[in-house]
Order: C-alpha cells, then sequence, then structure tokens
C-alpha cells in the first residue's frame, strides 16, 4: 500500500498511517486552500519587488510558490490531535519519549521557515495506554505546519497530549533556528531558542521532570 501524504486539489487532506493502519484525516469545515488566489498574490509580490513575473525564471514562479504553501500549510486544514485516537493498553507506567523529532515550521511575523528538532515525552495514565510512537512525530508536524510562534507550537502539541491521552504527565521541548534571526535584523545565524511545556506530574515533581530533561540532554 502506498503511503504519502496527499494534498493536491482544492481539499487537501492527510493520510496517516503506519504499519498497522491507516486514518485519513478529513479537512474541518473551515477555509480551504485556494490556490488560484495564492498565485495572483505572489505574481503581485513580485511586482511589488520590483521584479517582473513574466521574465524567464519567474513565469512559474507564483504557482511554484502556491504548491509549496499548501504543503508547508497543511496542518491548517487537518485536526492534530486526531493522530493520537488510536491508543494502545500495554500497562506501561513509565516515560515514554522520543527525541530529536525534526521539526520545520514558518514564523508568523515574516513568513520565513524555522526549524530545528522536538523532544516529546509522557507518562501513561494509570491503565498504561499508549500510543504509537510515530504519531508523536505526526503531531509534531502537524502543528509545524501552520504559521507559527514556537512558543505556542510548544504548548498545542504538549496540551493535545494531555487532553487525549488523559497521561500523568507530559514534557515537550523544542529546539530551534529561526531564519528571520539569521538571515535579517539582527542577523544571528546560528543562534538557537529553546522552549517547553510539561504537564501533571512533570511539572509538580521536580525529580520526574529531572529524569526526563536528564534523558533529553543524554542524546547530545
Amino acid at each position: 500500500m502506498s503511503k504519502m501524504a496527499n494534498t493536491e486539489g482544492k481539499y487537501p487532506h492527510l493520510r496517516v498511517d503506519d504499519d498497522e493502519f491507516e486514518t485519513v484525516i478529513e479537512p474541518p469545515g473551515g477555509p480551504v486552500f485556494d490556490a488560484a488566489r495564492a498565485e495572483k498574490a505572489v505574481r503581485e509580490l513580485l511586482i511589488a519587488c520590483g521584479e517582473d513575473p513574466d521574465r524567464d525564471g519567474l513565469v512559474e514562479t507564483p504557482a511554484r510558490v502556491a504548491r509549496a504553501y499548501q504543503e508547508m500549510f497543511a496542518g491548517l486544514h487537518t485536526n492534530p490531535d486526531a493522530v493520537l485516537d488510536r491508543t494502545f493498553d500495554e500497562s506501561h507506567e513509565e516515560l515514554v519519549l522520543v527525541t530529536d523529532i525534526p521539526m520545520y515550521s514558518t514564523c508568523e511575523h515574516h513568513l520565513v521557515p524555522f526549524h530545528g528538532v522536538a523532544h516529546v515525552g509522557y507518562i501513561p495514565d494509570e491503565r498504561g495506554r499508549v500510543t504509537g510512537l510515530s504519531k508523536l512525530a505526526r503531531l509534531v508536524d502537524l502543528y509545524a505546519k501552520r504559521p507559527q510562534v514556537q512558543e505556542r507550537l510548544t504548548s498545542q502539541i504538549a496540551d493535545a497530549l494531555d487532553h487525549k491521552l488523559a497521561p500523568r504527565g507530559v514534557i515537550v521541548v523544542v529546539e530551534a533556528e529561526h531564519l528571520c534571526m539569521a538571515m535579517r535584523g539582527i542577523r544571528k545565524p546560528g543562534a538557537r531558542t529553546t522552549t517547553s511545556a510539561v504537564r501533571g506530574i512533570l511539572k509538580t515533581s521536580p525529580v520526574t521532570r529531572a529524569e526526563a530533561l536528564d534523558l533529553i540532554k543524554a542524546r547530545r
């Protein structure tokens, strides 16, 4: 079975799957991506910058940018939390942690990328209910595929886990470089921003939180 994201057409959706099952997250009833409008806007932006959108090399640029934006902002047309709908009772009582999840997002202030890694962990509920490990990465990906700020992105991932899994604790740490700092403005390439969000016992217990943070640091 082909396992690919399908975002073609006016009503993009995300195909979510792994080795055991496949789920399609349908877009909500809200706005959909308007490719024609996006192309017109990019053409006008090129003109505003002093370029000729009809010259060789730029003729297809508006369409290319529209397709890129449709992919980059695919998270606007999905319900990211739905990837956590499938759970398993495994009687696991200790921390589940996935580190170094690649993350690419777009700063909503300047519409330029920020990128880095996310570390996502949780302590299951009393039943030991867990979700697929790939679902943690998908959750990061879907919330990142929106106009974002890093602080909100971090909290959204943590809140989704807290709401959908009702775990005893949640920890999310995101480390990223922002190109709005690296390529413009203050121009400090290499500067990284770290944000964290903790819920439940990982917020109230310093010992438990320290253990999780030590495991994240140990990967270096």
